[in-house]
């Protein structure tokens, strides 16, 4: 059994808003020693499944999925979920694809978020995304949610910038292989830790952004 280190919300250039090639998501990925990282790219799987077969590191499969009452990662999914669905149902599909669902920046502004008063049946809630906000309130709420749930705890940087990559992470007591990541979170063998991205980051990240349109 191992303590690993595990960014658990990712976007690569396969998302339309992330600047992060397979190239520097291993860089930043092995620079802020993380053993894995979910790719969780917008509505899209096929970008976690081709970026795992360029790089060196542990890629657990995943996808955000724009829900038609807010956002939900899947982990370990095996097929696409559709999108525009209630949350509840979005939550359903994730378990028929046969993933874990989390509630990601539940609480944060500007984000699409799901609320902290959500009875969906969520297998974990993201308390710490280093991109919410305003930060501490989106963890004091993501806790509150995570905890009247009685569900796993974890966090993500919610990265779309490969510098952003690990400000947020989830330890997670287990061996280096998906489905045991996947089997901690949902046994709660797993905390959340990590800071907001700061903001000269957030601003050279738009900045690129927009030299590269």
């Amino acid at each position: 059994m191992l303590r690993l280190k595990i960014d658990l919300h990712v976007h690569t250039h396969y998302s339309n808003d992330s600047l992060i090639t397979p190239e520097s998501l291993e860089h930043y990925a092995r620079k802020q020693g993380l053993n894995a990282v979910a790719v969780t790219d917008h509505d899209r799987l096929e970008g976690a499944k081709e970026i795992a077969k360029k790089v060196g590191i542990l890629i657990v499969p995943g996808v955000e999925v724009s829900s038609s009452q807010g956002h939900v990662v899947g982990l370990a999914v095996e097929k696409s979920v559709p999108s525009r669905l209630g949350v509840e149902e979005t939550v359903d599909k994730i378990h028929e694809a046969g993933g874990i669902a989390v509630a990601c920046h539940p609480a944060s502004l500007f984000k699409g978020s799901v609320g902290d008063r959500s009875n969906a049946k969520f297998d974990a809630v993201e308390v710490v995304n280093s991109s919410a906000f305003p930060f501490n309130r989106s963890v004091v709420m993501g806790e509150r949610l995570a905890s009247r749930l009685g569900v796993a705890k974890v966090g993500g940087s919610d990265a779309h910038y490969g510098p952003e990559i690990g400000y947020a992470y989830t330890i997670v007591d287990a061996t280096l292989e998906t489905e045991e990541i996947i089997r901690a979170i949902r046994e709660r063998k797993c905390h959340a830790e990590g800071k907001a991205i700061p903001l000269s980051f957030r601003i050279k990240r738009k900045l690129l952004a927009a030299l590269t349109k």
